[in-house]
């Protein structure tokens, strides 16, 4: 194993460490509605039948009316799964950049989804709070 590599891992890893302790943590978002934090999940960039990247992303959950974030932590590991499962599926992949995601496209995903996992109306809102890439060299394609 290279350096580089020993050292990205390294890096990952402690960015797991604090994505870990990101995710149990819900704050009320401005408007008074409660949110719940799905971190450090990776995603692949899959380009012409290859992986080129992965994103490492956060994504904020808005929960519905009567909804509690103890409710949709114990939910967490579904909505992980489920969104591997999707962008294994189909790739978030934008045409031009292989250091992001399709963030529309993968919130139009999840909230298609989340109604199977944690019920109706439990979801009001996903967006996706932030994204890591593995590669941070704008690999773009050619």
């Amino acid at each position: 194993m290279r350096r580089r590599d020993i050292f990205a891992l390294g890096t990952l890893a402690l960015a797991g460490t604090a994505a870990s302790a990101a995710s149990a943590s819900e704050a009320p978002a401005s408007s008074g509605a409660v949110t719940s934090n799905i971190a450090g999940v990776g995603l692949p960039i899959i380009a012409g039948g290859r992986i080129r990247n992965y994103v490492f992303v956060t994504i904020s959950l808005t929960l519905g009316g009567g909804f509690t974030a103890e409710q949709m932590r114990a939910k967490e590991p579904y909505f992980r799964d489920a969104l591997v499962r999707a962008a294994h599926r189909t790739p978030f992949v934008l045409a031009d950049d292989w250091t992001q995601v399709d963030a529309p496209a993968l919130c139009a995903a999840m909230m298609r989804i989340a109604p199977s996992i944690s019920g109706a109306g439990s979801i009001a809102s996903i967006q996706v709070a932030l994204q890591a890439p593995r590669r941070r060299t704008g690999v773009r394609p050619t």
